[in-house]
């Protein structure tokens, strides 16, 4: 990555990388108030912008894709070739064992849910309240314990191991933890939870959705059983994500989907009835057709990111994060939501409330009158959200008051994320608008449409 110096001025000089390209640098947003805006991309937790080195790639292949190990063809074998070259480049960005599958999926909740249908007859499963939807969820078959949300990472692993100690211990269990918060942003001890796990006789999936595209991902490191993400998270696009680990479950498991791909032999019986063998490696969870753009695309970012050096991305996106804290401080009406406390290290993701405003409507005002794309809810991460605002919300005012009725609580928070593609720019003018809010208010008038918040027109 080149190399840009912030001014001497700044409170926060030193040297930072500059920004990775992506797509949508460039386009411009009307405002309400009048005029154009270039596009503030500032949620990339729910979905990073495409890196253009990606879609470039992506593009030179189009013209020759074509079904994978279906065919004799050149193109088919191409495309074979491509596939299975993805796979690998996955294995080494995650540094997965010799023995571990790579599945290709379409996003870390299909991911979680295709494990959740691997598991042993009887397992059981541990997830902390604080996990996205996609990791808290998948798991109705099985014996589920919820694990209270821990304040501070030593009480989370304590936690675990407590509730590990009182399980059967000859029965098959599975932990399921995040790497990095969606709601917070902060980093999860998930080395120490994997120590615990394993002595406990347990194993450990790692929702890696937030932290492979911010931190390197070791699945030997670590020392975790599967790791699930989403390429569109990874600054990829839609429509692939990973399951990667231990092959025997998945190998004993009947395939997440039947059909084509997925099969090795299928045959008539005598009786009538159908004889199948599945495959054993990782087609046996890929019937159908592939997402052979989708694969391949997820490849090209882990190469991407690996070849920009997560060193730089680390420390560019720590500058931005000191950035924003930093601003949002300043104004005493704002209240950042933690989990583990100030110092607890994190990848760019802030949630915060604003005193007296309605989050839908702040949310609102930022898009249609700064250019400024947030996100404002309860981010698929429902208890944790209700558990970091102090308790099970009440109603929420319309989204056009500027304070709440007397006795209502917000039922949502903002949040603010950002990555290897944001600019400075785009920060700055965040913590200028919130400022600017907070203190003049907003300039338009809003409505709620279709339970959103919109400017009134």
């Amino acid at each position: 990555m080149s190399v840009s110096t912030v001014p001497a001025d700044q409170s926060l000089c030193r040297d930072i990388p500059e920004p990775l390209p992506v797509l949508g640098r460039d386009v411009t947003v009307p405002l309400v108030t009048g005029g154009e805006v270039t596009y503030a991309a500032l949620d990339y937790a729910a979905s990073a912008p495409a890196l253009q080195r990606v879609w470039d790639d992506v593009a030179a292949y189009a013209p020759y894709y074509g079904s994978v190990h279906r065919g004799a063809g050149y193109l088919s074998q191409l495309s074979t070739d491509l596939f299975e070259n993805a796979r690998r480049t996955v294995a080494e960005f995650l540094d997965c064992r010799a023995e571990d599958q790579v599945v290709f999926t379409r996003s870390t909740t299909d991911s979680l849910n295709l494990l959740a249908r691997a598991l042993p007859a009887d397992c059981q499963v541990f997830v902390f309240e604080t996990e996205h939807h996609a990791s808290l969820l998948p798991w109705r078959d099985a014996r589920v314990t919820y694990l209270d949300a821990p304040r501070t990472p030593e009480r989370a692993v304590a936690t675990l191991e407590r509730a590990l100690a009182d399980r059967d211990p000859h029965g098959p269990a599975l932990v399921c933890v995040t790497g990095a918060s969606n709601v917070t942003g902060e980093l999860w001890p998930v080395r120490e939870l994997a120590a615990a796990a394993h002595a406990h006789g347990a194993r450990i999936v790692l929702d890696a959705a937030q932290l492979a595209p911010h931190h390197p991902v070791s699945v030997r490191d670590l020392d975790v059983d599967w790791v699930a993400f989403s390429g569109h998270k990874l600054y990829a696009p839609f429509g692939a994500g990973v399951l990667a680990g231990r092959a025997d479950w998945l190998r004993e498991a009947e395939p997440y989907l039947a059909g084509g791909g997925a099969s090795r032999t299928v045959a008539r019986r005598a009786d009538g009835s159908v004889d199948v063998r599945w495959h054993e490696s990782a087609a046996r969870h890929e019937a159908g057709s592939p997402n052979v753009i989708g694969a391949y695309a997820v490849a090209s970012a882990c190469a991407a990111l690996t070849e920009a050096g997560f060193d730089d991305l680390v420390a560019r996106e720590r500058y931005l994060i000191r950035k924003v804290r930093a601003g949002l401080a300043e104004v005493p009406e704002v209240r950042v939501l933690s989990l583990f406390g100030e110092d607890a290290p994190r990848v760019g993701v802030i949630s915060f409330v604003v005193a007296g405003w309605n989050s839908s409507h702040f949310a609102a005002a930022l898009s249609a009158e700064y250019g400024i794309g947030v996100r404002d809810g309860l981010f698929c991460a429902h208890p944790l959200v209700r558990t970091l605002l102090g308790g099970d919300p009440q109603s929420q005012g319309e989204c056009g008051a500027p304070e709440a009725a007397p006795g209502e609580k917000s039922l949502n928070a903002i949040r603010v994320s950002f990555g290897a593609g944001t600019p400075d720019e785009h920060v700055d003018r965040f913590v200028a608008a919130v400022r600017e809010l907070v203190r003049d208010g907003a300039k338009w008038t809003y409505r709620t449409e279709d339970g959103r918040c919109v400017p009134a027109v």
